[in-house]
């Protein structure tokens, strides 16, 4: 199936559609699962949100840098848009025309908030994905209950066969070429916040990430 094809659908079919190398799969459980609590749509935005304001802020101190912070926007892996997937968050380049779609080349940085939808393997099939896109980090958000909150965000790289990591990245396992490798992770419990230099220097705290 292709994109026009898919956009001849009814609204209510396709936006419950994926597609996967032009094979359409039928993602409604997860849309709903991630849709049907409201935790997951607020910390979503918080964490979508803070990640903007860093955008912002490395744009300004930093000459000729450009870059967008989206909130489940779809995400193309071809040009002929056959392949997508929609993250919870991304970061990417500035594109170079206004409402153009954003294509794998143009994200730095994709990321999933945790949720009864998010199951272990279909986790592991959307990094995957995003893995073979070489898209070059990676992040996963973890909810927890009483109360509500953000308990772990971690940090992936991606290792090329070729790879190198940028100055002050020390993996926390041995690598693998042509997979995402744990590079940090922050609890409450263990950091004030969430703290990064890469794609440009974030700090979170946690309290900007409360519900």
């Amino acid at each position: 199936m292709t994109w026009d094809e898919l956009m001849e659908l009814p609204e209510e079919i396709a936006e419950n559609i994926e597609l996967r190398d032009g094979r359409p799969v039928w993602v409604a459980d997860e849309i709903y699962a991630k849709r049907s609590t409201g935790e997951h749509q607020t910390f979503t935005r918080r964490l979508t949100n803070t990640l903007e304001t860093a955008a912002r802020q490395a744009m300004s101190s930093t000459a000729g840098s450009c870059w967008e912070v989206e909130s489940e926007n779809n995400l193309f892996f071809t040009r002929d848009r056959s392949s997508f997937v929609t993250p919870d968050f991304m970061i990417n380049h500035c594109r170079d025309a206004e409402y153009d779609w954003i294509y794998a080349e143009d994200a730095v940085l994709v990321g999933e908030v945790l949720s009864p939808a998010n199951t272990p393997p279909l986790l592991e099939a959307k990094k995957a994905r995003y893995a073979a896109a070489r898209i070059p980090w990676y992040w996963e958000v973890d909810l927890a209950p009483n109360p509500r909150r953000i308990s772990a965000v971690r940090q992936y790289a991606f290792a090329a066969v070729d790879f190198h990591l940028p100055e002050g990245v020390t993996p926390l396992r041995p690598p693998k070429a042509g997979e995402y490798i744990l590079t940090g992770e922050w609890t409450p419990e263990a950091a004030e916040g969430v703290g990064t230099l890469h794609p440009f220097p974030i700090h979170i705290p946690w309290s900007d990430l409360a519900y």
